[in-house]
């Protein structure tokens, strides 16, 4: 195998099937280790890896945006033990859609040859790699957090670091908060520029062998600000009522499917909920929440989307959350089954502090006693079709073979370690 044209050569002998396996499906394997097939392709297990902003781009020069051997070794060793589907991080369509000048970015063919490293080593280990496109809308211009620390402050990104402070958009002039830059409210020709830099970078996603497409529509960022009343408060067709504010997410999903193969799965993240119901300042304007999440997630699968990637908050300095394990998942749950009361095929993925076996296994199974009461009757209640790992997976990479291990499941380890799920059951993991 080659990585590349011009590459030397390399050779990774295959481990069939893919690290993360189950060795042999049963009735009582846990779905958690069931194969999952979206459009053209099949994932070994439920477990993937969320995408993580590692702010280790280059800022400026020929390689500006472009992934680096660090990225590599990030992604590529989840993938080799075990996660089905590796995620980049949130990689900005335009330069100024970059959360910080460190971020990565897909706006340039010039950044097609760093995703496509990735995507031959993820793939040469047996895994699938997705990509998050993202803009980062009003959070844009700021210096990465260790440069926030260093300087005992968060603070925008002058141009003497590579920020672009006088060149930050949002649908609106509403600053997230004092530390940030104040945006100026995007013009339609910017709006539609934006639509069209989303499809560009999908189709070069497509070009550097990337499985799996992510539209970044949480946290605040760009696409999430314009579907809350917080943070749009446009007067035109683009703000306003439910329908005008959704109305540019809903164009970028359109321009991004048509961009991308037939079977291509393209998922979606949102931000459920800002978590600022209760405020004296949603009370007056309104902000997003729950019941606007499955409204919108009803129309997400006719328009081509696969997959709902659950999060929530980051739009509001003010947001009133306490995470604590499971604090989104009891919301995933609540979006699935809208959907499928609904007649809605799109699946459902839960995100954000699953940490233990029996949690991951009980998300995408139901409860142990709920399955036993419910199975002859209506089936369990999982609460998502799969789960996303982020934090755990930066702690423990070899936690898919750990939860294998704890859930008596045996699974396909890589090749070249010399042994299986098999010899560990004797052994303490």
């Amino acid at each position: 195998m080659a990585s590349n044209d011009e590459a030397i050569p390399f050779f990774i002998p295959k481990t069939s099937p893919p690290p993360g396996s189950a060795v042999e499906l049963t009735n009582s394997t846990p779905t958690l280790f069931k194969p999952l097939k979206i459009r053209d392709v099949t994932f070994q297990n439920r477990i993937f890896m969320a995408p993580m902003c590692m702010f280790s781009c280059a800022s400026s020069g020929p390689a500006i945006g472009s992934l680096t051997p660090y990225h590599l070794i990030h992604l590529g060793h989840p993938a080799l033990k075990g996660a089905s589907l590796v995620i980049i991080e949130a990689t900005a369509v335009t330069p100024n859609g970059r959360i910080s000048p460190n971020d990565s970015g897909l706006w340039d063919d010039l950044q097609i040859a760093g995703v496509k490293n990735v995507a031959d080593a993820v793939h040469a280990v047996g895994g699938k790699l997705g990509i998050q496109l993202a803009h980062a809308g009003r959070k844009a211009s700021t210096v990465a957090p260790w440069f926030g620390r260093q300087r005992g402050k968060g603070g925008v990104a002058e141009p003497e670091v590579g920020g672009w402070p006088d060149d930050v958009v949002g649908p609106s002039a509403i600053q997230w908060s004092e530390t940030y830059c104040m945006p100026r409210e995007m013009t339609k020709e910017d709006i539609r520029e934006t639509i069209e830099a989303f499809a560009d970078a999908a189709r070069r996603a497509v070009k550097a062998g990337v499985d799996v497409i992510e539209l970044h529509g949480a946290h605040g960022y760009l696409l999430s600000s314009f579907v809350s009343p917080l943070s749009n408060q446009r007067t035109d067709e683009y703000g306003g009522s439910f329908e005008n504010r959704i109305r540019f997410n809903v164009e970028v999903i359109k321009a991004v499917r048509e961009a991308i193969p037939p079977g291509m799965p393209l998922f979606y993240r949102i931000t459920s909920t800002e978590w600022m119901e209760e405020s004296d300042l949603a009370k007056e304007l309104g902000s997003w929440d729950v019941e606007q999440s499955i409204r919108f997630a009803k129309l997400l699968a006719p328009l081509g989307v696969d997959l709902l990637d659950v999060s929530s908050g980051g739009n509001h300095v003010k947001q009133r959350i306490w995470p604590h394990s499971n604090y989104q998942v009891g919301i995933a749950g609540q979006i699935r089954r809208a959907l499928k009361e609904a007649g809605q095929p799109l699946l459902v993925g839960a995100v954000g502090m699953i940490t233990e076996a029996d949690q991951a296994k009980e998300i995408v199974e139901g409860k142990e006693e709920a399955v036993m009461a419910k199975r002859l009757v209506e089936g369990p209640e999982p609460q998502a079709d799969a789960i996303l790992i982020g934090r755990q997976l930066l702690r423990e990479p070899e936690w898919v073979l750990r939860v294998a291990f704890r859930l008596g499941v045996e699974v396909q380890w890589p090749l070249q370690f010399g042994f299986s799920g098999k010899f560990l059951k004797g052994s303490k993991v």
